[in-house]
This record gives structure tokens, C-alpha cells and sequence, in this order.
């Protein structure tokens, strides 16, 4: 059975243009189209519902911070991308994710781990972020970051664990796929982890 995607986004209790980043960012399989419809099987509506919360209390901190990311896109032609899509290289993702915002960077820092979510889905894990940079705008970078997984395939889910130590690894494993709900203004949340 095929659903639309406001059919989709119903079922899982979100907006259209949320379901419809997951799509953009290449993050779900069997798509079909029939017409100008984008059609998506129902067993990927299904164990998207169905899917855990991010278990936030395995993790030595009190408040972790979250990257609300939005889909891969280049400001221009050629240039740096920045945001989540699947069809990136491990080294494009990791420069695309690893700063400039407006943040406590120590806080950051002290959570030892930035998970990034896409409409509400961990994507990506970042660590390494004991170092940062701060530009002219009052935003801050963190040069050193290491991208310590990410998700291929969102229904599966599909993991790519790229960090070079295992104890990131794990951790990368522990939180992709799994919902990570964050309230913020901008791109970075901040998640207490009681």
C-alpha cells in the first residue's frame, strides 16, 4: 500500500513541508510517483511511527545539545554545502554540519556529542567538539568535529559509523534513527537529559 505524503506526514502526526525533508534529504526508500505525487510505501510511514526516542539517559550529562538541521543545499553553485542529505560524501556531510551558529559552543562542547536531527530524526552524531572558533557574525565553528555516523536510509534504519574510535562509534550507534524531539528558535536546541 502506497501513501501521498500529506497522507504520510498525517499518520506520523507532522507537517507536510516536515515529512517532505525527509524525501529531499534522500533518507527514504521505495519512493514511486504517480503523476506529481510522491508516493511512499507504507511500511516506511509505519517504522518511522514506530521508531524509539533517542535514550538521552545512557549519556553522562545533564543537557546535550541538538543541530536542527535542514536539507544539503550550497548558498551558491559550486561552494560549501551546508545542512543534511544522504547523497553527500562522508567529508562533504562533515563540513556541511560541523558549524557556523549562533550557540553556547561550551555548552556544546561539555555534552561531548551534537546529534543532528532532521525532522525530529537523529541523521548524524558529531563529536571532537572540544575546540571551536568563533567569526566576526558572533557564530561559532567547530573545526575539529568528527562525524561519527550518519543515516543512509531512514526506514531501516541504514547506519554509516565513520568515526575512527570505537567508544564514538558506539555512540553514534546508540542515537541514529531514533526521534529526538528539540524546541528552539534556531538551529541549535539544548535537551536535558533527566
Amino acid at each position: 500500500m502506497l501513501l501521498t505524503t500529506g497522507q504520510a506526514a498525517e499518520e506520523l502526526g507532522c507537517a507536510i513541508t516536515t515529512f517532505r525533508r525527509l524525501i529531499r534529504a534522500e533518507l527514504l526508500p521505495g519512493l514511486s510517483r504517480r503523476g506529481v505525487r510522491i508516493m511512499v510505501p507504507l511500511e516506511v510511514v509505519q517504522a518511522l511511527r514506530e521508531r524509539a526516542a533517542a535514550p538521552l539517559h545512557r549519556l553522562k550529562v545533564q543537557e546535550v545539545a541538538v543541530l536542527r538541521a535542514d536539507v544539503a543545499k550550497q548558498a551558491q553553485p559550486g561552494g560549501p554545502w551546508t545542512g543534511f542529505s544522504a547523497s553527500l560524501s562522508t567529508d562533504v556531510l562533515r563540513r556541511a554540519l560541523c558549524g557556523w551558529w549562533r550557540c553556547d559552543a561550551a555548552s556544546i562542547a561539555a555534552g561531548g556529542v551534537l546529534p543532528v536531527t532532521l525532522s525530529g530524526y537523529v541523521v548524524a552524531v558529531l563529536t571532537g567538539l572540544d575546540r571551536w572558533e568563533k567569526d566576526d557574525r558572533g557564530r561559532h565553528g567547530f573545526p575539529d568535529a568528527v562525524l561519527a555516523g550518519y543515516v543512509a536510509d531512514l526506514a531501516a534504519p541504514t547506519k554509516h559509523l565513520t568515526a575512527p574510535q570505537e567508544t564514538h562509534r558506539k555512540l553514534a550507534d546508540l542515537l541514529l534513527g531514533t526521534r529526538l524531539a528539540s524546541h528552539s528558535g534556531g538551529t541549535i536546541a539544548y535537551v536535558s537529559v533527566e
